[in-house]
């Protein structure tokens, strides 16, 4: 490392999860630990931070209060949804120069991956010696490289709790039960409801997935055949389900939907999906009780859901980024993107990939762990999943009911 160009930034990006400060945390008191680091600073709100030059001195935080920090949900440093072409990143990379910055840490998903491998490059390209590296965070699921992901877990285990307390009120009032779950290409979180099963006879009794194609008319076939079986019916659909032309059924149902900063039809920001299908149920199906959720952003930094597992592995990837960036890993690498891959069942390993087998990619669900019918996760799915809900899932028990006879209705 050149002289001078040795203190850390790290900032985080994109939407928050229940465990992201967990990395944060354990990237700051990881990189206080080595000699060689002068300062560790943070960018507020991720890479809009890093231009406007707001950076706040972690080396000047508490050891006690970065623990507090790190068992809170939500991101510490606050975020951003920009999304840096190759000019936003050479703005960066001025300042990352002007500040001495040695080493530069993004926590977050795919479009955080695209902007650490643009900013490496840009070093690579000025001889400027920056060790770059990719933190991995997302709700989605969706790094490729990665068995899973941090934050993804806890989510998880929100969703699955959800529907599990969603199918005993559906239980004990009878009739339709629909919640749209955050996903737009990958369905894990979607797919977690399944993990709130119990009994045979538990919702959710049908799941949409986005890798799948949805049809109306399949749709409310399902639904009908479900309520004629059990006389009632929990649905988890994910707000990126979609038609074969893979046109959003939420733009189809919805014509005046708003769209992000990137162009994209607007899922998470309203219940309209939702609202949309029910209206279908009533109108279509001609059932009067129906209901409609959009879990929408609580089910991403949700307060006393935590995996202890997503914890620990989130804490961990911020503690392994830092070491790879001073040592390199084992082929000698020291920029990359840390993933996470099991070993055994349950345990895991960290690997540093190159930043281009990650940045820009999107994983999906693996066809092994969805049902041939396309509404249901498989076994193969659950076994994968249930590890990383954590200890301490809660469980719903029944009474067993011993019919008495009746008198006067004999």
């Amino acid at each position: 490392m050149a002289a001078g160009a040795n203190k850390v930034l790290v900032a985080q990006g994109g939407g928050p999860t229940a465990v992201i400060n967990q990395s944060l945390a354990g990237l700051v008191l990881e990189a206080r630990r080595h000699l060689g680091i002068e300062r560790v600073y943070g960018a507020r709100h991720g890479v809009r931070g890093i231009i406007n030059e707001d950076f706040v001195d972690l080396t000047a935080e508490t050891s006690h209060n970065l623990e507090l920090i790190a068992g809170t949900p939500s991101s510490a440093l606050g975020s951003t949804r920009d999304k840096p072409d190759i000019a936003y990143c050479q703005q960066i990379f001025k300042v990352l120069q002007a500040h001495d910055i040695g080493y530069f840490f993004y926590i977050g998903g795919n479009d955080s991956s695209d902007t650490v491998r643009i900013v490496s490059e840009q070093a690579q390209a000025a001889n400027y010696p920056l060790r770059c590296v990719h933190i991995p965070k997302t709700i989605d699921n969706d790094l490729v490289g990665n068995d899973h992901t941090p934050g993804f877990p806890s989510a998880a285990r929100f969703v699955a709790q959800a529907f599990a307390g969603a199918n005993l009120d559906n239980a004990s009032l009878p009739g339709i039960y629909l919640a749209v779950v955050m996903g737009r290409h990958a369905g894990f979180l979607t797919a977690a409801s399944a993990l709130g099963k119990k009994f045979p006879d538990d919702g959710p009794h049908l799941i949409y997935l986005p890798e799948r194609v949805f049809s109306l008319d399949k749709f409310l076939a399902d639904v009908k055949a479900t309520y004629e079986r059990y006389g009632r019916c929990v649905i988890a659909v994910s707000e990126g389900i979609h038609d074969a032309s893979g046109e959003p059924i939420a733009a189809q149902l919805a014509k005046d939907l708003e769209r992000d900063a990137h162009g994209n039809v607007q899922l998470s920001g309203s219940g309209a999906l939702a609202d949309l299908l029910c209206e279908e149920i009533k109108t279509k199906l001609k059932i009067k009780r129906v209901r409609g959720d959009t879990f929408g952003y609580v089910q991403r930094s949700f307060v006393g859901c935590v995996s202890d597992v997503d914890q620990r592995e989130a804490r961990e990837v911020g503690e392994k980024a830092v070491q790879y960036a001073m040592w390199g890993d084992a082929s000698g690498r020291t920029s990359g993107s840390v993933a996470i891959k099991r070993t055994g069942f349950y345990s895991v390993d960290y690997e540093l990939l190159p930043l281009d087998a990650v940045a820009g990619k999107t994983r999906t669900m693996e066809d092994a762990f969805i049902s041939e019918s396309g509404t249901d996760v498989t076994d193969a799915f659950r076994m994968y999943l249930r590890p990383l809900l954590g200890s301490g899932m809660p469980e719903a028990f029944r009474l067993r009911p011993a019919p008495v006879a009746k008198v006067l209705g004999k």
